[in-house]
């Protein structure tokens, strides 16, 4: 079984391989906001989805939209 999916990953076109987990993984990176500390939400692709005030809201978040949180620094 894990070598099909090994073959499998291995055939993914550019553009699927860009958009792997995409739907699946979202990212919280601090940012500063107006002099503020904030957290920014990314899709997997760098798109921002929101900002917010608190690390754990940012993860709270994306956990309530069935993604899995993941943390940059």
């Amino acid at each position: 079984m894990i070598h099909d999916i090994q073959t499998h990953l291995r055939q993914l076109s550019p553009q699927d391989f860009a958009s792997f987990g995409l739907g699946d993984v979202a990212y919280v990176r601090p940012v500063e906001v107006d002099g503020t500390a904030a957290f920014a939400i990314h899709a997997a692709d760098g798109t921002p989805l929101s900002v917010v005030a608190d690390r754990d809201l940012a993860f709270a978040a994306i956990i309530q939209n069935d993604m899995e949180p993941a943390s940059v620094h």
